[in-house]
């Protein structure tokens, strides 16, 4: 029995049919994913850094070393180098105060030149005496500058101090210096020193 012309040019077909559907289909799906990815992924919000992990909060020691030089450094359990800070800090002032007399002493005498009157350095003239002015108040200014620096060195040592309070240091850590020597062939050798770091 002959099956009717239309059903054979329909089974003829059918594979032709089914790969086209699979084509389209194909194309659909590779468009479909070219454009999630061409679209921009939302942008994440910034996170804050997490603290937690470490024995110690890098923000909270700055903070206290802010409010009052020194704090930092004993939350985060380096109490020997609060008088080294307060050292620094005594000392500068003391030398503020020191250059800020001379200044006040060497303008009154550039004054009393001026003036025409008699000084406290009979032997300098007005030059000398415009020469001290400046240097004197030269170094009551660095004083004040290193004054700012030493308070900034507080505030950072404090931050990295608590930063660090988490790195563990063991004596399980070794560097070791050994000899080594290697064999490359029956006549060729190698000697050196070797360094091994064990964790």
């Amino acid at each position: 029995m002959k099956l009717p012309v239309s059903h054979s040019k329909f089974n003829s077909k059918a594979p032709l049919i089914l790969v086209g559907l699979l084509l389209f289909c194909f194309s659909l799906s590779t468009v479909a994913l070219a454009q999630e990815k061409e679209s921009p992924a939302p942008p994440k919000p910034k996170e804050k850094p997490d603290y937690s992990s470490l024995p110690k909060n890098p923000r909270k020691a700055t903070i206290l070393s802010a409010i009052l030089p020194g704090a930092g450094q004993v939350y985060n359990g380096k109490s020997w180098k609060v008088p080294l800070i307060y050292g620094g800090f005594i000392t500068d002032i003391y030398f503020i105060n020191y250059n800020n007399r001379l200044y006040q002493v060497f303008k009154q005498a550039l004054s009393d030149f001026d003036d025409e009157l008699v000084t406290d350095f009979p032997s300098l003239n007005r030059d000398g005496l415009v020469r001290n002015v400046n240097y004197w108040r030269k170094n009551r200014d660095l004083c004040y500058l290193l004054l700012g620096g030493i308070y900034a060195l507080n505030l950072i040592d404090a931050n990295v101090d608590a930063h660090l309070s988490g790195f563990d240091v063991s004596d399980d850590i070794a560097l070791k210096f050994e000899p080594h020597y290697e064999r490359f062939s029956s006549n060729n050798t190698s000697v050196g020193l070797s360094i091994k770091l064990n964790f």
